[in-house]
């Protein structure tokens, strides 16, 4: 009895830890499987990352050092309180962190030549130094960053003292104009989409297998 209880507490944990890295790793599949690049800042990048390891994140760190008089005292309002104090943590972190766009599914090369099209339309005075440019009337600076491994590109700001509305303003430019770039699939989409699949068809087949302990088990972790 002892065991079939582990057992289905196991299946509640993975529920809980997988299910929203299965769906982070199918929302990044499906971006990069597009024939377009996708920019996004660097404060979403982060916030969306912590929501997918989130489930991993509560069942390990918040799980295991959550006080058990807080469960007892206050129930599933505990969770509540953690999930508001990791969401403001990770909304800090993206706010104090130096201005950065991240561009999924392009080569530098790329983004490099988009960028130093519209560079020149929004700045006259800018200056390039490698990988590097200035834009005095902006009031930005940044550096384009790759990984080649994964053709994606980080633009982060060189330096704290930035125009934080004018980096703003550079993302939804930047965005139009790679709405005009077309690139193919990223190899690597498949993959994680195949991932998520196969993550999410071992959810799925937990819980059709035990529904209603499942269920009562999540209760039980979540003190509802």
């Amino acid at each position: 009895m002892s065991n079939r209880n582990n057992q289905t507490m196991a299946t509640a944990h993975l529920c809980i830890a997988l299910g929203p890295l299965t769906v982070y790793l199918m929302l990044m599949g499906l971006i990069n499987a597009s024939r377009q690049p996708f920019v996004t800042s660097g404060a979403r990048d982060v916030f969306s990352l912590a929501l997918g390891i989130s489930g991993l994140i509560m069942i390990g760190p918040l799980r295991l050092f959550v006080p058990e008089q807080a469960l007892t005292a206050f129930g599933a309002w505990t969770w509540a309180l953690l999930g508001a104090f990791y969401i403001l943590s990770v909304l800090l972190v993206g706010m104090t962190s130096r201005p950065r766009l991240v561009v999924y599914n392009i080569s530098s090369t790329q983004l490099k030549t988009t960028l130093g099209k519209l560079v020149a339309e929004l700045d006259s005075s800018a200056k390039w130094a490698g990988d590097s440019v200035e834009l005095p009337q902006m009031g930005i600076q940044l550096s384009i960053e790759s990984k080649n491994s994964m053709r994606s590109c980080q633009i982060v700001a060189v330096g704290y003292h930035q125009n934080l509305g004018n980096w703003s303003k550079l993302r939804v430019e930047l965005a139009a104009q790679l709405k005009k770039v077309k690139v193919s699939a990223n190899p690597y989409a498949l993959s994680m989409i195949g991932f998520a699949l196969v993550l999410g068809t071992l959810i799925a087949f937990q819980i059709i297998q035990n529904p209603q302990i499942v269920l009562n088990d999540l209760k039980d972790f979540l003190r509802f």
